[in-house]
């Protein structure tokens, strides 16, 4: 069995609903654009799309491609176009690539399809879904002029306690240890932001015996960390504190030159957001008090300062369970969850059933329900 034969069969849920795909063709004459992290997962999603009657033109996200599965999906008659790639400039060629297609509906991942569609629009696109809360985040001023159904799969409840906390977590976890082949025990993490994702993060690095500490600037989710009996010092001290250093907020520059005084010699950093931003690789290599880099392993940086401390940045900052040695990213089960959430809502859109005011807006409930019955009577026939 290979390992997208493995992916398929464990997409249960995914897997019935390309069955009933098969019979309402739902994409029947539609091309589908989508830029998204490309693995084995995520073909199964774009298969059961495929067996609605959409055609298919994609491109994976920077630096997350992986081969193996952009030949799979070719395989299967899908257009990919490019393959892996860290280079922003070739990633962006690749983007505007699956535009020029003029896809009916867009499956994006951090805002990239939509941003570039605004920047030439065309006739005939429906609308489409944004994966992520960067991706929504990005897109959200410009809703006017986009004008046109755009649900937000991150915004569903599903997504953020089923991928976001309890895949993401733990498999924050798994990239640290699988890259650095290290323990967490009695290791002092510290990491930023205190969403979904972060407390999942947080709550994982807990339960495998660190020390957490959480950076969170909105006073409402501080609380709530304080309340998981996470610990809340300022940012100074919890980044002069940290063995490991982890953000997922999806906001840039979080972690900067600026902060390379306050580094415990040793410290790890790792970003588990969507997007390479949150972390400035470029700007701490570049300072002026780092006198060498080395790329130690695959997956490891290493900077070495000019006062003798040594500072590890895993997978260059790139999202951590999506790049370095052979990552798997978020778990099955929460993907099939996501994906098929990714599928109705496509489906809802190229329907009609979803008004263009719903533009950059949360899944419909009506949706959530299906999904979430629908993975509950397959889970009490397992």
């Amino acid at each position: 069995m290979s390992r997208f034969e493995w992916v398929s069969d464990s997409c249960r849920l995914l897997w019935h609903t390309a069955a009933e795909f098969d019979r309402t063709q739902p994409f029947k004459g539609l091309r589908i654009g989508t830029g998204i992290h490309l693995e084995p997962k995520t073909a199964a999603l774009l298969l059961t799309l495929q067996r609605g009657g959409a055609d298919i033109v994609s491109i994976g996200n920077l630096n997350s491609t992986q081969a193996e599965t952009v030949d799979y999906l070719r395989a299967h008659g899908i257009d990919v176009i490019g393959g892996p790639t860290a280079d922003p400039v070739e990633q962006d060629r690749n983007l505007r690539g699956v535009l020029a297609a003029r896809p009916d509906l867009i499956l994006d991942n951090g805002g990239d399809l939509f941003a570039r569609y605004l920047e030439d629009p065309y006739d005939g696109l429906i609308g489409g879904t944004e994966e992520t809360t960067s991706g929504r985040d990005r897109l959200l001023p410009l809703r006017d002029r986009i004008a046109k159904p755009l649900l937000v799969i991150n915004d569903s409840p599903i997504k953020q306690f089923a991928e976001n906390t309890h895949a993401v977590g733990p498999g924050t976890v798994e990239a640290f240890m699988r890259i650095t082949n290290r323990m967490t025990n009695g290791r002092r993490v510290t990491v930023f932001g205190y969403g979904s994702v972060g407390r999942g993060v947080a709550m994982y690095f807990r339960n495998f015996f660190s020390v957490v500490t959480v950076v969170e600037p909105q006073p409402v989710l501080q609380l709530r960390a304080v309340l998981d009996g996470m610990e809340v010092p300022d940012r100074a001290e919890a980044i002069r504190t940290a063995d490991v250093i982890v953000t997922v907020t999806g906001a840039p520059d979080i972690v900067t030159a600026a902060d390379l005084r306050l580094f415990k010699d040793g410290a790890i950093l790792m970003n588990s957001g969507h997007l390479p931003w949150e972390i400035d690789v470029p700007g701490l290599r570049t300072d002026r008090s780092v006198a060498s880099t080395d790329e130690v392993v695959d997956g490891i940086t290493t900077l070495h300062l000019s006062d003798g401390r040594a500072i590890h940045i895993l997978t260059h900052g790139h999202m951590v369970n999506l790049a370095g040695p052979r990552p798997l990213g978020n778990s099955i089960e929460s993907m099939d969850l996501g994906f098929t959430l990714q599928a109705r809502c496509l489906e809802a859109v190229a329907s009609g059933s979803v008004p263009s005011s719903s533009c950059v807006v949360p899944v419909p409930a009506a949706i959530d329900d299906l999904v979430a019955s629908a993975y509950v009577a397959l889970a009490r026939r397992a």
